[in-house]
């Protein structure tokens, strides 16, 4: 009893010395608090005028020439089936190909102009702040030398990339769908493509001229095609950045680029089936019942519009609903080489093509400096 007694009386003596420590620490312990507080905020300050290490100039140059080669083929969607402006200017429309496109979802030329718009805000300002951190910003005016559409509605100016000779690899839909496999687990495992006749031959996804098809359903799957890249681009990249400023940039932008691959996901759901021949090339491509068999099930379901869970970091841990592929590796080469095989680029010169490939290698060296 008398132990007790005196464990009871030490504690209240401890807890009386503190709370008379506290007392008179407290305009010490404010102060010091004010004082961590303004150096946060001063560390911030000197965080936005510091300069960018290489390895972030690097990888934001690669994404700032990604948005750059994005805002030219969704301005080319714009002039033809979105709504020109003077948000998106450029083009007058054309009424056959924008009917064409309203079969995926009345709404579509409102999405073409504001996904347009997001992609020239983008590679804007990457560049901007790539200047203001004294680095080299992107220019790819040079190359724009491709022709486009002479359909009604182009603006005929010359463009960096080809929507008249795409072959698009669809197997991201089965790869979203998936509850077994994850690339970045399995990178040898060949996902099903939703479009087969897509990954052969070339294909338009715009009215070539005024003759042309007027069928919407290889842009309808290019779309989606094209921003599930950046879906993967921006998170794969943000795990090598230094500075917590790039951090904070490819982590926003990031999420904007996953916006636009679910609505392009699910509008692709939404394109009838049906077997056409290009009518100047003859290459045939068919687009299938994804609902029904030989297809069908949840690896081909068009109104999962939603990632299922899947294997991630280790099969030890439980499914998780991600972004997928993440592998910092290897990152920007990987989609740069995407980019090229899809037949984006055809008719671009050797010049382009090392620039590209040097602006990817040089984002994949980036490392985040301790």
């Amino acid at each position: 009893m008398h132990e007790m007694w005196s464990s009871m009386k030490a504690a209240t003596n401890r807890r009386s010395f503190m709370k008379r420590g506290l007392a008179t620490a407290g305009v010490g312990l404010l102060a010091n608090s004010t004082l961590a507080l303004a150096d946060d905020e001063r560390e911030e300050g000197h965080e936005h005028h510091r300069r960018l290490n290489r390895g972030d100039a690097a990888m934001l140059r690669f994404a700032a020439a990604v948005e750059i080669l994005e805002t030219d083929f969704w301005v080319q969607y714009n002039e033809l089936g979105g709504i020109p402006d003077n948000e998106v200017p450029g083009g007058t429309g054309n009424p056959a190909y924008t009917a064409a496109l309203a079969v995926l979802d009345a709404d579509m030329a409102q999405y073409i102009h504001d996904n347009t718009d997001d992609e020239i805000t983008h590679q804007s300002f990457l560049n901007a702040y790539l200047v203001s951190k004294g680095a080299k910003p992107v220019n790819l005016e040079p190359f724009r030398n491709l022709p486009g559409s002479t359909a009604a509605g182009s603006s005929g100016k010359p463009r960096l990339t080809n929507l008249m000779q795409l072959t698009l690899d669809t197997s991201w839909w089965t790869r979203y769908r998936s509850s077994t496999h994850n690339p970045d687990l399995d990178p040898d495992f060949k996902f099903p493509q939703a479009i087969p006749t897509l990954a052969v031959g070339e294909h338009t996804a715009i009215p070539r001229n005024d003759d042309d098809t007027t069928d919407a359903n290889t842009a309808a799957f290019h779309m989606p095609t094209i921003e599930q890249g950046g879906n993967s681009l921006y998170p794969s990249m943000a795990q090598r950045a230094t500075s917590v400023e790039v951090l904070r940039i490819l982590i926003s932008i990031g999420p904007t680029e996953t916006m636009h691959f679910q609505t392009w996901s699910d509008k692709a759901g939404n394109a009838p089936p049906l077997t056409a021949v290009d009518p100047m090339t003859g290459v045939s491509v068919t687009f299938p019942d994804l609902n029904s068999p030989p297809f069908g099930g949840e690896d081909f379901q068009t109104n999962l519009i939603m990632p299922e869970p899947c294997p991630f970091l280790s099969r030890k841990l439980p499914p998780c609903s991600i972004i997928r592929p993440t592998e910092t590796r290897g990152a920007a080469t990987g989609v740069a080489n995407f980019l090229t095989s899809m037949g984006l680029f055809i008719g671009q010169s050797s010049t382009f093509f090392k620039l590209l490939r040097d602006l990817a290698e040089d984002a994949d060296e980036a490392r985040r400096e301790r």
